[in-house]
């Protein structure tokens, strides 16, 4: 199926989904959704027969610093039953940056959405664990931020034994 095929099908599923010109994005086939919307269409686009995208393959954000909104968050989608893939872009505004958590959907968000939690300090609501993965939990800011200062001073922790002081909290939830 080609991506202007798979993107007849999906405005046919999602009617309120903005297709993306294929020859803009490199012939693949892309979709934006609005934020509120966002767990309906993944949903939906990993149960239409005729899509089946059981596999989530990346969830990721980009930072567009001085653009409205300033966040983008990227899903990168497969099907395994069709051979088809399918990028969904969801616009996330910099004073509010949350959206719906996609682990009840795939299991394989856990880890992605905790990255870009760390990373972009774009919060998964809803995320059974939400806590940094990459950096340390006393890091201060979001390193991929584009207005993180690059000089910035983190606070010095001290060496700890991991059996007595593990690095993570206790009762999971998320860092403030």
């Amino acid at each position: 199926m080609t991506p202007t095929e798979l993107l007849e099908r999906i405005a046919t599923l999602l009617p309120d989904a903005t297709p993306a010109p294929a020859d803009a994005v490199r012939g693949q086939a892309v979709v934006l959704v609005d934020r509120a919307r966002v767990s309906h269409a993944l949903r939906a686009l990993r149960d239409a027969p005729a899509l089946r995208f059981e596999m989530l393959m990346d969830v990721t954000a980009v930072d567009y610093l001085g653009r409205t909104p300033r966040f983008e968050v990227v899903y990168e989608l497969y099907s395994l039953s069709w051979g088809h893939r399918l990028r969904v872009k969801v616009p996330v505004p910099e004073d509010d940056p949350t959206l719906p958590t996609a682990v009840p959907i795939w299991l394989s968000a856990e880890w992605a959405e905790r990255e870009m939690w760390d990373m972009f300090g774009i919060r998964a609501t809803g995320h059974p664990d939400l806590r940094r993965i990459l950096m340390y939990s006393e890091f201060e800011g979001h390193p991929l931020r584009k207005d993180y200062p690059t000089n910035q001073r983190q606070p010095l922790v001290p060496e700890r034994d991991p059996l007595v002081r593990p690095w993570f909290q206790r009762g999971g939830g998320p860092e403030r």
